[in-house]
């Protein structure tokens, strides 16, 4: 466990560690409010680490606040990993998007939906808005808050490293992600609490620079091919993504793949055979 430390007058930090993707280790878990609290990514399957989270939530208890729910922002492992066992340690109700439901052995309290609010009581009151954001997980959630400028983003951004879109068969949508990315970047936020890394400030620069990176690698993939037709996604991922460490390809290879599927729907390429074996041009 890393923390916790106070963000703001009504956000709390409390890294735990998670099997994560590298170079990330751990996972941020955030207390939402100043009585009323949700907390936000139940996120470690660790037993030492699922203790710290219980003495983190009770010490806000203690402290006379009320813990209200578990809210997640979507189905990957590093990020419900503690679900079932920390709601019912703390008899909170899990919150999450139906599309994160479907995806976990797992029943929710509550299926959020875009556009509502959760009003959060205290010496500050805060509403925070619901933003279904896929892209990334079909049922990744977001929240905003207009009121303080806040934005909980999950996956969406990382304080540290990047975010791997992984292709349909593995719940991904570039197009989706950029799509939603737009959406972030039009919040105008003042800070993003991202589940990997540092707070990021002036979150609307990190999501034009990730959007710069995407178009980046889709051109490289189009110049490719223009000179070398043909070519499988295996085949691509050497030249496409020779800035990445041997070790990464492979997932270097999923975000390739997500590429091409949103370059296809586009036309802009067009794929000769299917799955793995597919050839570009």
């Amino acid at each position: 466990m890393l923390g916790p430390r106070s963000l703001s007058a009504s956000v709390e930090l409390c890294s735990f560690r998670t099997p994560t993707l590298p170079p990330a280790t751990h996972t941020n878990s955030y207390a939402l409010g100043s009585r009323e609290v949700i907390l936000v990514e139940p996120a470690t399957p660790y037993d030492s680490e699922r203790r710290a989270f219980l003495e983190w939530a009770r010490a806000l208890h203690s402290s006379g606040r009320r813990l209200k729910a578990i809210f997640v922002t979507h189905h990957h492992k590093d990020h419900v990993g503690g679900a079932a066992f920390l709601a019912r340690e703390l008899a909170l109700p899990l919150w999450m998007h139906a599309e994160t439901e479907a995806r976990l052995p797992l029943t929710a309290d509550r299926l959020l939906v875009d556009g509502e609010h959760l009003d959060l009581e205290g010496p500050m009151p805060t509403r925070w808005q619901v933003l279904h954001t896929p892209g990334h997980a079909p049922g990744h959630l977001c929240l905003y808050s207009a009121q303080t400028r806040e934005t909980v983003v999950g996956d969406m951004l990382a304080g540290k490293g990047t975010i791997l879109i992984p292709p349909a068969s593995s719940d991904g949508d570039m197009t989706a992600y950029l799509e939603q990315l737009k959406r972030l970047e039009q919040l105008d936020a003042f800070v993003a609490y991202a589940a990997h890394g540092e707070p990021i400030e002036k979150p609307e620069k990190l999501c034009r620079a990730y959007t710069a990176h995407r178009h980046s690698r889709e051109a490289r993939i189009l110049d490719v091919l223009t000179i070398a037709p043909g070519r499988t996604a295996t085949e691509l991922v050497p030249t496409v993504y020779g800035d990445v460490p041997f070790a990464s390809r492979p997932f270097a290879r999923m975000s390739l793949l997500s590429h091409l599927e949103k370059l296809e729907r586009e036309g802009r390429v067009l794929a000769d055979g299917g799955g793995e074996d597919a050839r570009y041009t």
